[in-house]
């Protein structure tokens, strides 16, 4: 088992996970959730591909995805902040519509040759040992997934933009006051989030599982996203180590259907989601208050829940109305 290939095998297959996760931190922490990501995920990635491959240019692939999960992530916004409907609900409805029109649109292109994204090497920086294949050889796309953790947080905690979004998911009310438009910051983050999932979709597609297919090997993503958004407490550095994690799990289940033939392969393709889900039954247990009391006397066991708490925005799912 060569170490320089699994890592680098976790970094290019978590991009279009740390993608999505990304893109609905930076959503919710405005106080809106998108449920719709796993529909809008599969919709960009046939989309992607289906452009790519008639016109024949990765970049156009790329931006019909993203195109597409902003707009599926405008309806949401537009939904929830003017016409008032419950933002879950119509998250949740356009995740089951968007899936189902991807898988009808796209069924005349699946399993269809097309283009995909290659290797795209850092002069100079690929033959550093270890660290060249681990970081520097990958596809554009696995590139932007690394520089969009670093942004994501400079942006979200060191930039007044990042602070009126944090404002407004807190507490929209005092936003408004100061002057903020909520239902501006709301539906400008809202699209910037599907744009990033509308990414992911494409680079699934042109990238990590290139082509198009019923399953096409996203499905689930969208759901894991929502959850490692969870995980990470609202913050973009915790949420993009759940997406390794999670890249981690899934690329050692590949291994383990090779060391232990007998045991059949879907356990070990669905052991990842259990395990995310009692990573979030850790991280809730953590928060509770008889938990900190008890870690109050004990300094690793207080630095490890600090690493695992984090609050939702006050706000989160609760609309702005202007009294």
């Amino acid at each position: 088992m060569d170490l320089t290939l699994i890592v680098a095998g976790v970094i290019a297959g978590a991009a279009p996970i740390v993608l999505a996760t990304i893109g609905e931190t930076i959503t919710e922490k405005s106080g809106m959730i998108n449920l719709s990501l796993d529909g809008s995920i599969l919709l960009a990635a046939m989309v992607s591909f289906v452009v790519a491959r008639q016109a024949d240019s990765l970049l156009a692939g790329f931006a019909a995805g993203a195109l597409v999960g902003a707009a599926v992530a405008a309806v949401v916004a537009v939904f929830s902040i003017h016409l008032r409907q419950n933002q879950v609900a119509v998250g949740f409805v356009l995740t089951l519509m968007t899936r189902d029109l991807a898988y009808f649109l796209g069924n005349p292109h699946a399993r269809q040759p097309g283009p995909q994204a290659l290797a795209a090497p850092v002069p100079g920086l690929d033959q550093i040992p270890f660290l060249g294949p681990v970081l520097f050889n990958h596809p554009l796309p696995v590139y932007f997934s690394l520089l969009l953790i670093g942004v994501g947080w400079w942006f979200v905690y060191r930039t007044a933009p990042g602070l009126k979004l944090r404002a407004v998911g807190e507490n929209p009310k005092a936003a408004y006051a100061r002057g903020i438009n909520p239902w501006n910051v709301q539906m400008m983050y809202a699209v910037c989030g599907g744009l990033l999932v509308g990414l992911a979709g494409a680079t699934f597609a042109l990238c990590t599982k290139p082509g198009w297919g019923r399953p096409q090997g996203a499905e689930g993503t969208g759901w894991i996203a929502l959850a490692l958004v969870i995980f990470g407490g609202w913050h973009p550095l915790k949420a993009a180590a759940g997406a390794y994690l999670f890249s981690f799990l899934q690329l050692m289940g590949i291994y383990f259907q090779g060391w232990l033939p007998s045991v059949p392969s879907q356990v070990f393709q669905v052991a990842p989601f259990p395990l995310m889900i009692f990573t979030l039954l850790v991280m809730s247990a953590a928060q509770s208050e008889s938990v900190r009391r008890w870690a109050a006397r004990r300094e690793r066991t207080t630095a490890w829940l600090r690493f695992f708490s984090g609050m939702a925005p006050a706000a989160l799912g609760r609309p702005f109305r202007q009294d």
